[in-house]
């Protein structure tokens, strides 16, 4: 009888269940369209060791880049010749001397330099008398007292002393003597100045040496406030290059320093075994501190680029042999997307990409 009553007893509980009016269900808000199940979902806590940029398009400069040497800037070279054979006095300059323009480095004790000074001397007499020879002639020739003949005489004389002057004169000028005062100084010495303004690089005379007059260079004055950059450049990338391109030289003697310039010279001859052309760049040198013979190296501007993806390689990780980003659409959601993916606007992590590999991890096990 028990039994029956516990029986009932349930039975009345269902009914009494099945009497009551159900309570209707309330619809689960539906997630954001640009929400996945595969997103990678931290709170706010983990939020804050995330950081998100947003990607934007750029135009990045392309170079191309050469080895090169320094090399002095030839239109800024000066090497010094003896004008005349003689004997060296008043050395007065040594190898890294800074030296100006007309300044004297040394003299030339020599007997040519007296004769030379006589000889301009001699010359001025003889054009003065010729001068006065002829214009006397020439009076006397129009009060018909002088011959015809005397008078062409008289213009031939002067003729040749104007000429004979104007040698002599060139022949001091080449000796660096330009005035009277030049004259009167030197006593046969005659100095040997510099042309250009610079630092004595080498220097190949001692004091008391004699020198004859040719073609060796004495001493050499360079002008360090510019120099040459040469590079090789391949017979493939020729097109790439010309006249007037803007470059950047580095050196390992001045790391993370660039000293711009220009490309100035383009060869037209290829070297036929290394099928290389030569090209140089003018730089200029303030303080004299890219040095002649330094390596270097030359990356020419060949312009922009069109506009790529700016991808922060702080964003990117490699797993299976491709490159991957985290990319937020929601705050808080994150999935993981190959970078040939991407796009402009997307907002991909910089830092935190490891916390959220770790996640993945849990969800995945």
């Amino acid at each position: 009888m028990r039994r029956l009553v516990t029986a009932l007893v349930i039975v009345g509980a269902g009914l009494a269940g099945c009497g009551e009016k159900a309570a209707p269900a309330t619809p689960a808000d539906p997630p954001p369209a640009n929400v996945t199940s595969s997103d990678v979902v931290v709170d706010e806590a983990a939020m804050k060791s995330i950081t998100v940029e947003t990607l934007a398009e750029a135009r990045v400069p392309r170079t191309l880049t050469i080895p090169g040497k320094i090399q002095f800037d030839e239109d800024r070279l000066a090497h010094i010749l003896a004008p005349l054979a003689g004997r060296v006095v008043n050395l007065r300059v040594k190898v890294g001397d800074a030296v100006q323009k007309g300044q004297s480095l040394f003299e030339i004790n020599s007997r040519e330099a007296t004769a030379a000074i006589g000889e301009h001397s001699e010359s001025h007499k003889d054009l003065d008398l010729a001068e006065k020879t002829a214009a006397m002639t020439e009076d006397l020739f129009n009060h018909q007292a002088a011959s015809k003949i005397a008078l062409q005489q008289a213009q031939s004389d002067l003729a040749k002393a104007r000429s004979r002057v104007a040698r002599n004169e060139q022949a001091m000028r080449l000796l660096g003597l330009q005035s009277d005062a030049d004259l009167d100084r030197v006593d046969g010495r005659v100095p040997v100045v510099s042309p250009i303004r610079g630092s004595l690089i080498e220097r190949h005379i001692t004091e008391g040496e004699y020198v004859q007059s040719d073609s060796m260079s004495m001493m050499t004055v360079a002008d360090l406030s510019a120099v040459w950059v040469i590079g090789e450049i391949f017979e493939r990338d020729l097109h790439l290059v010309a006249v007037g391109d803007a470059a950047s030289i580095t050196t390992t003697a001045y790391p993370g320093e660039q000293f711009v310039g220009r490309v100035s010279y383009v060869s037209d001859v290829i070297d036929p075994a290394s099928r290389t052309a030569r090209i140089r760049v003018a730089v200029p040198n303030p303080g004299g501190r890219l040095k002649a013979e330094m390596f270097a190296s030359i990356a020419v501007n060949l312009g922009d680029s069109k506009p790529i993806l700016n991808v922060p390689p702080s964003a990117v990780f490699v797993e299976g042999g491709k490159s991957f980003v985290f990319v937020t659409t929601v705050l808080g959601h994150f999935v993981r997307r190959t970078v040939e993916m991407l796009h402009p606007g997307d907002r991909v992590v910089t830092d935190g990409s490891l916390l959220l590999r770790e996640e993945e991890e849990k969800r995945t096990n």
